[in-house]
């Protein structure tokens, strides 16, 4: 199992059943093929859509019918498709439970980088709303860059996406909770001790009282 895998399965786990949950573009998507077996969420697409389910197989793809990604999408039973005005009055309006993000950073404050970097600026998109429309917001991103560098941060250094916005960590390594006093590390990936985790990440946080081996299922 790859990072990427491992952290959307992670992911999935901070859905609830009858949910309102919005996957954002990129990793997070991958988090409908893992919501847990007997949780039941209705998954709503930014670009207009309710009600979609895991990632078709190959050949059973529908061209008509596709993700914030542009990847293909299933619909369940009682699936609803609309335009994307409507769309953001379910996002800006609170209906949204959970939603699932991509960052490139994140820090201690709750504040989230997902969509400038030196080179590379394609706009915002609907984070800026998911971020303040959804009740509970999970950044999902590795837990260092390419260099070994942190992307759990004291402060963020890329242009911000939201403040203090974000109320779940989740990388390959660990998964934070935030709260007012800084961030609360509940597991580390098996194998890694909170000292582990303390030497790859330049945030400053403190270890739950019942902190625990990373979860997957």
């Amino acid at each position: 199992m790859d990072a990427r895998e491992t952290i959307a399965r992670r992911a999935a786990l901070e859905v609830n059943d009858g949910e309102v949950v919005n996957l954002g573009f990129g990793m997070p998507l991958a988090c409908a093929d893992y919501i847990p077996a007997g949780v039941e969420v209705i998954l709503q697409s930014e670009n207009g859509c309710l009600m979609t389910g895991p990632t078709p197989k190959l050949g059973d793809q529908d061209a008509d019918n596709g993700n914030a990604g542009g990847m293909p999408i299933t619909l369940l039973k009682g699936a609803a498709i609309f335009d994307i005005a409507e769309s953001f009055c379910i996002i800006r309006g609170g209906h949204v439970n959970t939603a699932i993000l991509g960052a490139l950073e994140v820090d201690q404050h709750g504040n989230i980088a997902n969509w400038s970097m030196p080179g590379r600026s394609p706009g915002m998109g609907g984070a800026m709303d998911l971020v303040y429309g959804a009740q509970k917001v999970v950044a999902i991103l590795q837990h260092q860059d390419k260099n070994g560098n942190s992307k759990i941060l004291k402060d963020c250094q890329l242009p911000l996406t939201g403040l203090a916005a974000v109320n779940i960590i989740v990388t390959e390594k660990a998964v934070f909770k935030v709260t007012e006093d800084g961030l609360v590390l509940e597991e580390a990936a098996a194998g890694l001790t909170p000292d582990d985790i303390r030497a790859i990440t330049q945030a400053d946080f403190v270890v739950a009282d019942d902190f625990c081996d990373y979860r997957l299922s």
